[in-house]
């Protein structure tokens, strides 16, 4: 297949930038220690100093994977897929949550919401960011925020978060991995003066696992 082909289908959401797929279990917010099919989709321009994925970013580093063989690939482990990046709203989700969907699979995915909200799902976990804010739909579907705390000032983004997202959405804060240990007293402090937050941990990398 050409190159300009494939990038049409790309374009369109037929084929996507696979980075990685696998079965674990979840380790972060409402979904954490239950088992699912992880789906990484390769691409994202947020570009987040923190970010423990960054080989995620070139999408040309990952290879245009046919939507239907990661359908197929996923539904065979588990009927729980979560999609991720990256950042999966760079790409079409229309045809991947279909598939899915028709395979009977409940859908999650995480989230900055920096693009418009494409495809069908059962789950969205938003984890904005700073630097391309969500858009105004991923604020009022979003299931769970889930915020990173790196710095004090972080509460102060949190909580203008929270103002943005539906009544019925779950708040979560989560150290950032390389500052927990100095940010995970002051995240308890905070969730005990304003229980509407909950506290969120990577447990998968407690657990060692992916």
């Amino acid at each position: 297949m050409k190159e300009n082909e494939i990038n049409e289908l790309v374009a369109a959401g037929e084929m996507l930038p696979l980075m990685e797929e696998f079965y674990t279990i979840q380790g972060e917010g409402y979904h954490k220690g239950t088992a699912a099919y992880f789906v990484r989709i390769g691409g994202c321009d947020v570009g987040c100093h923190w970010c423990d994925v960054k080989e995620s970013w070139n999408a040309k580093l990952h290879p245009p994977t046919e939507v239907d063989r990661i359908v197929e690939n996923a539904v065979k482990y588990s009927k729980t897929v979560v999609v991720t990046g990256g950042e999966p709203l760079t790409w079409d989700m229309t045809k991947l949550t279909s598939g899915l969907k028709a395979k009977g699979a409940k859908i999650h995915i995480e989230t900055s919401g920096a693009y418009p909200l494409t495809g069908i799902w059962d789950w969205i976990c938003l984890s904005p960011k700073k630097i391309k804010l969500p858009t105004e739909t991923v604020y009022k579907k979003a299931n769970e925020l889930k915020v990173i705390i790196f710095n004090k000032h972080d509460f102060k983004f949190a909580e203008e978060q929270a103002a943005r997202v539906n009544e019925d959405c779950i708040l979560y804060l989560q150290p950032e991995w390389s500052n927990r240990e100095k940010m995970i007293p002051l995240i308890v402090d905070y969730v005990m003066q304003n229980p509407k937050w909950k506290v969120s941990l990577q447990t998968h990398k407690y657990l060692n696992i992916p």
